[in-house]
């Protein structure tokens, strides 16, 4: 969402110039696409990894300014939630054995946050939805001391005009009202970037479109929120509906959400940021003193605040990233699918499946969403958050099948092609894939696990409060085994 954010209300005044700013830099942008020079000629990939923070009784602990003092590492910062903390991976190149030195980094990284945590009584967890998470957690003193976070709270209020209401279906449905953004703190993720050349941003975003619902299938880690077993991956659903700025009427005339899939594919990076433009009126209308056009006439990089910041507030499942470091612009693409956890290693492999796959698809000389319907790619990405493993896609060739066959057959051999075209040495690709392999095989992913170990503690006799309790205890063992989730025994 962008740091700059110094204020809470905003006036019209303010509201009319930023949109002007707003537009005033789309214009800039696309001079730049076609006059600048982008920085890609050796493009990295970025992790971001969204954390929770839990006392000795595995419930949740509002305390990670103290945690964060303590780790004192600029890689760690607060997010929305004051149970909740990110951890932001350096940049890194895919070639090599790049992916098994990033492993032991990550590793070492979280034990040693872990280690600092622990002095403060709180333990660091990954997990899409903390399961412990009761609505009395959100009641007072859940958000972040940040300008930012309170602001977005009261703007998304202000376009809404009323409270939230979330209801989400699923083997036990949840229905409540929610006063403020609180809900949408419970959703922790995992982010992948990847830089890319204007000329490729297209066909690497669509390719991502295409890819969201495997990804889901197979890495599914969110099926309880408030005590509830809802869908494979609420975090989705739950999500959209925590940050909807729509009441009902103006969802039945059609306005999108900010919380969007999309509903086409692209020819340019441009087509995404238009969008953003025509589509959603500002959340925070934050002024900068940079006049883009006059720093692109003086042959400088405009940063572009305003339509950074406008970016950050549409929450594209793979969103179009504009930014400027050391005076150079880059692209990236940042996939926000996936849930965090179960392991670091879970998680590497999370992403050298999505890297490898993606660089197969976007280079095909016949892509696959020429093929596909942009309402099907997104169908599978509704029915893979719904469903995980047991949903039911449509790919190009194949029909409607099941994510294990899709994955075994198709995207598998993909992602191993893509990962040897990015260099990636043939031990990483064995180690990563080989975890997605045995999850696809064995149908298991972490919200398989976590539904089957708590229906095994409730048959027990285990109360589902409690049930979820231990079972994140359990959760937590295993995540620091860094044995790859679909290997993981449920208790008997």
């Amino acid at each position: 969402m962008g740091d700059d954010v110094t204020q809470t209300e905003y006036s019209r005044e303010q509201r009319l110039q930023y949109r002007r700013k707003v537009q005033l830099s789309l214009d800039v942008f696309e001079t730049m696409l076609t006059q600048s020079s982008f920085d890609f000629d050796r493009p990295l990939t970025g992790m971001e990894i969204e954390c929770n923070l839990v006392d000795a009784d595995y419930q949740p602990a509002m305390t990670n300014r103290e945690v964060l003092a303590s780790i004192a590492d600029p890689a760690f910062q607060t997010e929305l939630g004051a149970y909740n903390i990110e951890f932001n991976v350096p940049p890194h190149p895919l070639a090599g054995r790049s992916g098994i030195e990033l492993e032991s980094q990550v590793r070492a990284s979280l034990n040693a946050a872990e280690t600092k945590a622990n002095t403060h009584g709180a333990h660091i967890v990954m997990i899409g939805i903390l399961p412990t998470l009761m609505p009395e957690h959100l009641s007072a003193g859940w958000m972040s001391d940040s300008t930012r976070y309170q602001a977005l709270n009261d703007s998304i209020f202000t376009a809404r005009g009323e409270d939230i209401m979330i209801d989400i279906s699923g083997p036990e449905r949840l229905t409540l009202q929610s006063a403020s953004i609180a809900p949408e703190s419970a959703c922790t993720s995992m982010q992948l970037h990847l830089q890319v050349s204007p000329a490729d941003f297209a066909r690497t975003w669509n390719a991502a479109q295409v890819l969201a619902g495997p990804q889901l299938a197979l890495g599914a880690n969110s099926p309880y929120f408030f005590g509830h077993e809802l869908w494979a991956e609420t975090r989705i659903e739950l999500f959209a509906q925590a940050t909807d700025t729509r009441p009902d009427e103006l969802k039945t005339q059609g306005v999108r959400p900010r919380v969007w899939f999309g509903e086409r594919w692209i020819t340019s990076i441009f087509d995404l940021f238009e969008e953003n433009v025509r589509y959603f009126p500002s959340l925070l209308p934050e002024l900068s003193d940079e006049d883009p056009v006059a720093e692109l006439a003086a042959g400088r990089t405009p940063t572009l605040p305003e339509l950074r910041l406008h970016n950050g507030t549409i929450y594209r499942w793979n969103r179009p990233v504009y930014d400027v470091v050391d005076g150079r612009p880059h692209l990236r693409v940042e996939n926000r699918v996936l849930p965090a956890g179960p392991t670091v290693l879970d998680m590497l492999a999370n992403s050298a499946f999505y890297y490898g796959a993606l660089r197969a698809l976007a280079d095909d000389e016949r892509p696959v969403w020429t093929q596909l319907s942009f309402a099907a790619a997104e169908k599978n990405f509704v029915a893979a958050s719904r469903s995980g493993m047991d949903a039911r896609l449509y790919w190009p060739g194949l029909g409607e099948v099941t994510p294990d066959e899709l994955v075994l057959r198709e995207l598998l051999p993909l992602a191993h092609e893509g990962l040897e075209r990015w260099g990636v040495s043939a031990d990483v690709r064995d180690r990563f894939l080989g975890v997605i392999e045995g999850r696809a095989k064995t149908g298991r992913n972490g919200s398989v696990w976590q539904v089957e170990t708590v229906r095994g503690l409730q048959e027990r006799g285990l109360a589902r409060p409690q049930a979820l309790a231990e079972m994140l205890h359990l959760y937590c063992e295993r995540m620091h085994s860094n044995e790859p989730v679909h290997t993981w025994n449920v208790p008997s």
